[in-house]
């Protein structure tokens, strides 16, 4: 990879060949950003590179990794820890659902869930904030999902810990240059229901991840803590705040169809 030419600096995307993932990578290429696209697929990570480096001229490198598998999560730490090669921006993407509900999963299909969810972003929001803290400079958009404040098992679960460190990290980082923004999308048109073999809606729910990411970037510009896409989301946010859990778990099943 030559030397970044980029006014904008190095993103780092996990998840980065589909879905929200993509279109982050694609909407950061556009405003100038070279970028590091980490995915498990090698062959999919390379042709995403050639249609980023071909229609925006940007520089794009590819770290083919499992965040699932240790020793691979430790390869993307490094990437970002790097000095000689400094990460801008990094964006915790990857994602990871299940269909079924908590005893139905096997519990090696749950700890990969928080594996990716939890640890994944963990470790490399530790690597990312080592090197940005030393620079006074840098910038972290962890992807976390309105299920945050919703009582849906392991995997709201795992978003309100994404939502918790993030809100925390904005405040504690803030002061020394970081900015880091939480997003919580809802309900996205991208492949992620699909792999889950979750019927995609179309209703007024449904949010477009191109929105969806133009909004988390326009927020991540202005400094905020969180980005909530939609006005519907907001609102849903806002009542959870007021609607006793036990009343809120009614609607657990909510897009599982």
């Amino acid at each position: 990879m030559s030397p970044s030419t980029s006014s904008t600096g190095t993103a780092l995307v996990t998840g980065a060949t589909a879905g929200i993932g993509h279109v982050f990578a694609q909407q950061l290429a556009a405003r100038g950003h070279d970028l590091v696209l980490v995915a498990r697929d090698a062959a999919r990570l390379e042709s995403v590179a050639k249609e980023l480096r071909g229609e925006y001229a940007v520089d794009v490198e590819v770290l083919p990794a499992d965040l699932v598998d240790r020793p691979q999560l430790a390869t993307v730490e490094a990437r970002l820890a790097d000095a000689s090669r400094p990460i801008d921006l990094l964006v915790n993407n990857a994602g990871f659902g299940l269909k079924g509900r908590f005893l139905v999963n096997d519990v090696d299909s749950e700890q990969a869930m928080l594996d990716v969810l939890v640890t994944a972003p963990m470790r490399l929001c530790h690597a990312a904030l080592g090197a940005m803290t030393e620079r006074a400079r840098g910038g972290i958009i962890n992807v976390s999902s309105v299920a945050a404040f919703l009582p849906r098992g392991t995997y709201s679960a795992a978003k309100s810990w994404v939502n918790s460190f993030g809100e925390w990290a904005h405040n504690e980082y803030g002061p020394a240059g970081v900015t880091v923004t939480t997003l919580c999308p809802g309900f996205t048109k991208t492949e992620f229901h699909e792999r889950m073999g979750v019927r995609r809606g179309t209703g007024f729910l449904w949010l477009d991840a191109d929105f969806l990411v133009q909004k988390a970037l326009s927020d991540f510009d202005k400094g905020r803590a969180f980005s909530i896409p939609g006005a519907q989301y907001r609102t849903i946010a806002a009542v959870t705040r007021a609607v006793p859990s036990s009343v809120l778990q009614r609607f657990q099943n909510l897009g599982r169809k």
